[in-house]
């Protein structure tokens, strides 16, 4: 499994968006999803730790995970190529709904 496959699972993009907060242990990451049961929050921690996403070191009885943020940089490096197409896109966006707010400000009331 590559990092995008990793990233590709929305429970996983969860857990690294708690890890981007600061690191935590494996008991905190189960309880902010109480949808998943542990064996299943462990499975995905143990997927990101295997393409090297997260860190994970023993502090007593308990594991403390930590984002690796420099792997994120292989997703960077994909993205960057196609940036050079957002510009004109949000310039639309922009276009479209200052159109739509006038419009809707044009409108009569009733």
């Amino acid at each position: 499994m590559d990092v995008f496959e990793a990233i590709a699972e929305p429970s996983r993009r969860e857990l690294l968006d708690l890890l981007a907060e600061r690191e935590r242990p494996a008991g905190e990451l189960v309880d902010h999803l109480p949808r998943l049961t542990q064996p299943a929050v462990s499975r995905h921690l143990r997927i990101l730790r295997e393409v090297g996403l997260v860190d994970v070191r023993p502090d007593g009885q308990r594991r403390i995970y930590t984002l690796r943020a420099d792997r994120l940089i292989e997703i960077e490096n994909w993205i960057s190529q196609y940036r050079k197409y957002w510009p004109g896109h949000l310039d639309a966006l922009e276009q479209h709904l200052a159109q739509t707010q006038n419009q809707t400000q044009k409108e009569p009331t009733e």
